[in-house]
C-alpha cells in the first residue's frame, strides 16, 4: 500500500507536505496535525458564515481600492460557489478544539480561497495578502460567529417558535374547553380549563419569543474592522461599515459594525446573553415537556388525562407500549442546551486582555444550541401539541372524585370544617359533593353550583 500523493507548501514555519488534492494549505495542515479527531469539524453554518465574510470583505476592499477588482470578484465568486457545495465540509476539516482565537479556521477559509481564486485568475493568489486584506483571525471570527448565531436565529429558530406558539393557541381554540383537575406539588387541586394550562404555555413561548428578538440587534453588531487589537491596523478607515454593508447585501440581514470594537473582541457578552435566552427558552420547552408526559401518563396507571399521537413502539420486549417520545426528545434536547450554556458562560469569561480565546467552543454550542432548540420546538408543535387527544372520561372521572374541590366553601363554612370534609372524603373514597351535603348544612342544589368545576375555574368567590 503506498501513501497517498502529497505537495510541498509554504508557511512562515517553514515547508510542510499537504494531500495533493486539498484546496486548504500548510496552516489548515499543521492544524490538522495538532488537533484532528477531538471534537469533529466546525459547524456548517459556521463556515458558510466565514465565506460570507471573506466576501463581504473582498466586496468592501475593492470598492476601497484596496484589492483589485478582478481578485476581489473571483474571492466572492469562489465563496459563493463554496457555501453552495455540498461538498462544502470537506475542505474544512479543522476541528472546533484549536487555537482559541480560531485562527486555523481563519486560514483555512483564507487557503481555500485563494487556491480556488488563483485557478480562476491564471496566477497565484495570497491567503493573508489579498484574500485576509483588512482582517484578522481575531475580528473575522467573532463576527463569523455572530453571523452564524443571527442567520440561524432568524431562519430557523424564530420560525420554529412562530409554528409551536400557533399550535399552543389553535389547541387552545380547539379543545380549551375541557375542564381538568389542576396540581400542585404533583397533588390535586383546584380545576382549571385546558385552555388555562395552554394559554399559559403559549405565554411561556411567546415571553420566550420576544426575548431573543430584543438580543438580535446585539448578535447583529459585529467585531469586523477592530484587526488584531481593536485599533483596526491595516484595515481602511472605512472598511467596517463598508463591509457591514456589503454583507448586509449578501445574506439579507441587517449588520452594523459594534459600537466598540474592543468590547466585540475581548469578550462574548452578546453570545452569552444569546446563549442566556436560549437557556430560558429550554427551561420553559422541559417544564411543557415533562407536563404533557406526566398527562399522557398510563394509559391505565397514570393520569392518563390526553394520549399523545402514537409514533412508534416503545419497548422491545413489551407488546402494545408506546412511550412519549417527542416529549422526551424534547427533554433531552432542552438538557444539552443548558449544559452548552454552562460552558458558554465559562468560555465568555476567557477574554483575556483583547481577545477571548474560546471562540469555536461559543460558535459550535451556540449554533447546536440554535439548531435543537429550532428543531424540537417545532417538533413538539407539530407532532405533540396539534395532535394529542384529550380523554374526557378520564378527566371527568378525577374532578368528580376531587375533595379539593371543597375549597369553594370556605367562605361559607370555613376552612376547618371544610378540610374535616376533605379528609372524610378521601378516607371514604367518595364524591365530596356527598360528604359536603352530609356535613356542611348546605343543600344539595347550592352544593352543586358551588362545587361546579366550571365555575370554579373562572375565580371570584
Amino acid at each position: 500500500m503506498t501513501d497517498k500523493a502529497t505537495r510541498i507548501e509554504r508557511d512562515s514555519m517553514g515547508e510542510l507536505a499537504v494531500p495533493a488534492e486539498a484546496l486548504y494549505g500548510a496552516q489548515t495542515q499543521r492544524a490538522l496535525q495538532n488537533f484532528e479527531g477531538i471534537g469533529g469539524p466546525m459547524p456548517r453554518r459556521f463556515v458558510e458564515a466565514l465565506l460570507l465574510v471573506k466576501a463581504a470583505a473582498a466586496r468592501a476592499n475593492v470598492a476601497l481600492n484596496q484589492l483589485p477588482a478582478e481578485t476581489g470578484v473571483a474571492i466572492e465568486e469562489v465563496a459563493s460557489e463554496l457555501r453552495a457545495s455540498p461538498e462544502l465540509m470537506r475542505h474544512f476539516p479543522v476541528d472546533v478544539f484549536q487555537t482559541g482565537s480560531g485562527t486555523s479556521s481563519n486560514m483555512n477559509a483564507n487557503e481555500v480561497l485563494a487556491t480556488l481564486a488563483g485557478r480562476r485568475l491564471g496566477r497565484a493568489v495570497s491567503a493573508n495578502d489579498e484574500v485576509n486584506a483588512g482582517q484578522s483571525s481575531n475580528d473575522a471570527i467573532p463576527s463569523a460567529l455572530h453571523i452564524a448565531a443571527a442567520l440561524a436565529l432568524q431562519e430557523e429558530l424564530l420560525p420554529a417558535l412562530r409554528v409551536l406558539l400557533h399550535e399552543l393557541r389553535a389547541k387552545s381554540r380547539s379543545d380549551g374547553h375541557h375542564i381538568k383537575t389542576g396540581r400542585t406539588h404533583l397533588m390535586d387541586a383546584m380545576p382549571v380549563r385546558l385552555s388555562q394550562v395552554l394559554d399559559g404555555w403559549a405565554a411561556q413561548i411567546g415571553a420566550q419569543l420576544l426575548q431573543l428578538e430584543s438580543l438580535q440587534p446585539r448578535i447583529q453588531a459585529l467585531a469586523q474592522g477592530g484587526t488584531a487589537v481593536g485599533t483596526g491596523v491595516n484595515a481602511h478607515p472605512d472598511f467596517a461599515a463598508r463591509f457591514c454593508a456589503e454583507l448586509s447585501a449578501l445574506s439579507g440581514l441587517r449588520f452594523k459594525p459594534a459600537p466598540d470594537f474592543f468590547a466585540a473582541m475581548g469578550s462574548q457578552d452578546a453570545a452569552v446573553a444569546l446563549s442566556g435566552a436560549l437557556k430560558g427558552l429550554a427551561v420553559s420547552l422541559l417544564k411543557i415537556a415533562n407536563d404533557l408526559r406526566w398527562m399522557n401518563s398510563g394509559p391505565l396507571a397514570g393520569l392518563a388525562e390526553i394520549e399523545l399521537e402514537a409514533l412508534q413502539p416503545g419497548s422491545s420486549i413489551m407488546p402494545g407500549k408506546v412511550n412519549p417520545v417527542i416529549p422526551e426528545a424534547v427533554a433531552m434536547a432542552a438538557a444539552q442546551v443548558i449544559g452548552h450554556d454552562a460552558a458558554i458562560t465559562i468560555a465568555g469569561q476567557s477574554g483575556n486582555f483583547e481577545l477571548n480565546v474560546m471562540l469555536p467552543l461559543v460558535a459550535h454550542d451556540l449554533l447546536d444550541s440554535l439548531h435543537l432548540l429550532a428543531r424540537t420546538s417545532e417538533l413538539l408543535g407539530t407532532r405533540a401539541i396539534a395532535s394529542f387527544k384529550v380523554k374526557e372520561q378520564q378527566l371527568q372521572k378525577a374532578l368528580a372524585r376531587n375533595p379539593i374541590l371543597v375549597t369553594a366553601l370556605n367562605p361559607l363554612i370555613g376552612y376547618q370544617k371544610a378540610a374535616a370534609i376533605a379528609k372524610r372524603a378521601y378516607a371514604e373514597d367518595r364524591p365530596i359533593i356527598d360528604v359536603a351535603e352530609e356535613d356542611s348544612g348546605l343543600d344539595r342544589k347550592t352544593l352543586e353550583t358551588l362545587l361546579d368545576p366550571q365555575r370554579l375555574t373562572e375565580g371570584g368567590l
